[in-house]
């Protein structure tokens, strides 16, 4: 995702200064195809730049770029502005927004809903929280990364709204493996049991993007089992904390922690059908 993200950023004209990965050898090409500097230390990329875009994986990581004693991006901070593009938990996003004030910067939340295609084709939908000031000062580049954008309050609110937005969508992942999977064991012809889910209430954007491939056993990754399980938990988490019965959501974070469980966590979302069709996948 960041990757395509700065590749589109360049194509738009920015000046992309600095890349840094925990996979230096990533950073490191994508630095030759930019032309920028493929920087060792987070503080270097803070030290380059007047915006830092983050993409990462889940809670622990946003923590350690930003809080990480003796290398993190809020060393020399003061001045910069960071957009924090992951899937994590509000608390956390508030932590970064909390500890960037104090390093005299400023730090605002770019949910993604979206996937890798739409981060290169700059189409990404954001979902945006923080200091309204810092969003519309932000406003040019993110306009360069997404086909649309929705402001939803103070920091926190984008990681709430994300989280539900990847609650549903995952339930309706698994719901589609369960109905393509008791078709398929019922000797239904798949395609044109698509079709008709298509044209009557069992349609949704899931089934445009998963269905064929869950058909076809085609689970290339998208977006991962794996953070389908992380999201949902989150999620999950935020329903305890309000008193709010899921037990959808809880039902599928047991599916896709059970994908993690038998090695299929680096899958696909979709591949979530291999638990659910007869012959295939999971223990």
């Amino acid at each position: 995702m960041g990757a395509n993200m700065a590749r589109r950023l360049a194509e738009k004209g920015f000046q992309i200064t600095a890349v840094q990965d925990v996979r230096h050898e990533a950073a490191e090409a994508l630095a030759a195809e930019l032309g920028c500097h493929a920087a060792q230390k987070l503080a270097d990329v803070t030290a380059e730049a007047d915006f830092i875009l983050t993409v990462v994986s889940d809670d622990r990581a946003m923590r350690d770029v930003f809080t990480k004693p003796g290398d993190n991006l809020l060393i020399g901070a003061g001045g910069k502005t960071f957009i924090n593009f992951a899937t994590v938990s509000p608390s956390v996003h508030l932590e970064v927004e909390a500890a960037a004030r104090n390093a005299g910067a400023a730090a605002i939340e770019a949910c993604m809903a979206s996937s890798i295609t739409q981060a290169r084709q700059g189409t990404l939908y954001l979902i945006l929280a923080g200091d309204a000031a810092v969003v519309e000062r932000a406003t040019p580049l993110l306009e360069a990364l997404s086909a649309a954008r929705r402001y939803v309050g103070p920091t926190g609110r984008a990681a709430q709204v994300k989280a539900l937005v990847n609650m549903v969508m995952n339930i309706n992942t698994a719901g589609l493996a369960e109905g393509l999977g008791l078709g398929d064991a019922l000797g239904l012809d798949l395609t044109m049991l698509r079709e008709i889910f298509s044209q009557t209430g069992a349609n949704s954007r899931v089934l445009e993007t998963d269905g064929a491939d869950m058909q076809n056993r085609e689970h290339d990754c998208y977006f991962s089992a794996a953070h389908a399980a992380k999201d949902s938990g989150i999620a999950v988490s935020l329903a305890k904390e309000s008193g709010v019965r899921v037990p959808l959501a809880e039902t599928t974070l047991a599916q896709y922690q059970r994908m993690i469980d038998s090695g299929l966590g680096e899958l696909d979302k979709s591949g979530v059908a291999e638990l659910t069709f007869k012959g295939r996948g999971a223990k």
